[in-house]
């Protein structure tokens, strides 16, 4: 009789103090500066007007010479960059080398030179961006760690919880009590414990407060005219698409069509999730929800890389003028 009521009692005095524990918050200073601020973004914030950005390639009348020695998607890049007017007049130069002064030749040193440099330059702004990028990327995933470790935690706590009840009441039931009524209270008991954890082992999925004032993914979701999260070629070149060319679509339509292809986004859920959340200021994520965000910017970040690969090829090609 003794056992009858001290089990029950247990039962619930562990799922109290592991839902407790499970409702716990993060409050802890240094942890939740951590959830509300970035310290990713070390360059102010970009601020620009259309008027800034690149005239699209399509709209400019491309030197003949260059066109054919340029290809189009190198000359797209020269565009983003501004250098299409020096290497046209460098390709030009060059043409006519042979025959050239001193002077002549001092000047088209100099041209290089310049164009070059730009070049470089473009590198690094590159590097800086997908360094922000990196970076935001991997403090979403730190967090999303955490949460999964906590529910881990929780799970094995429960898990040992439903072994001690359910060892519990094959004791009891066992033989220990006579009393068959009394047995089949207690059987029953445990059982719906043991059930009870099951079904908080089911929904542990914990939330956590998470926050982005600055979000790069609001950006390449909504297209706007310009970026405060992208320098102006960068935005140019994941925005460029020439209306000319039926099946090309823009680096920034490609990415979200992986995100909606992959299941990153469901559009159904737009007015819950995306405004609010993955495309806002932040809120309340779930582990897998914070990973799927860190996987977004992740293939933000692979695509701007791709970037130093389409100015290295510019530069090969100017190489071979």
């Amino acid at each position: 009789m003794i056992l009858q009521g001290r089990l029950p009692k247990m039962t619930g005095i562990v799922l109290t103090l592991l839902l407790l524990n499970s409702c716990a918050s993060y409050n802890y200073s240094s942890f939740s500066s951590q959830l509300r601020h970035s310290n990713c973004n070390q360059q102010n914030v970009y601020n620009y007007h259309a008027s800034d950005l690149p005239i699209p390639l399509h709209q400019l009348k491309i030197d003949t010479i260059l066109s054919s020695k340029i290809s189009k998607k190198s000359l797209n890049i020269a565009n983003a960059i501004g250098i299409l007017d020096q290497l046209t007049q460098y390709t030009h130069a060059k043409n006519s080398v042979k025959t050239a002064s001193v002077e002549h030749k001092l000047d088209m040193m100099s041209l290089r030179l310049d164009i070059f440099q730009k070049i470089n330059n473009a590198s690094l702004i590159v590097s800086a961006v997908s360094s922000e990028l990196d970076c935001e990327e991997e403090r979403t995933s730190q967090i999303a760690n955490f949460l999964e470790g906590k529910q881990s935690d929780l799970e094995s706590k429960l898990t040992i919880s439903a072994i001690v009840i359910g060892a519990s009441g094959a004791i009891a039931t066992g033989g220990t009590i006579s009393n068959e009524r009394v047995s089949n209270t207690i059987g029953i008991g445990t059982g719906i414990a043991e059930a009870s954890i099951g079904l908080f082992m089911l929904f542990n999925k914990r939330k956590i407060e998470f926050y982005h004032e600055r979000n790069a993914l609001r950006d390449v979701w909504f297209g706007s005219e310009t970026s405060t999260n992208f320098p102006p070629f960068i935005w140019y070149y994941l925005n460029y698409a020439d209306p000319n060319e039926a099946d090309t679509k823009s680096v920034r339509k490609q990415i979200i069509e992986k995100w909606k292809n992959f299941g990153q986004i469901d559009e159904e859920d737009e007015e819950l999730v995306l405004d609010k959340l993955y495309f806002g200021k932040g809120g309340r994520y779930k582990a897998e929800e914070l990973n799927n965000r860190a996987d977004m910017y992740d293939q933000v970040e692979s695509h701007i890389n791709l970037l130093k690969q389409e100015l290295m090829a510019l530069s090969l090609e100017i190489e071979k003028i």
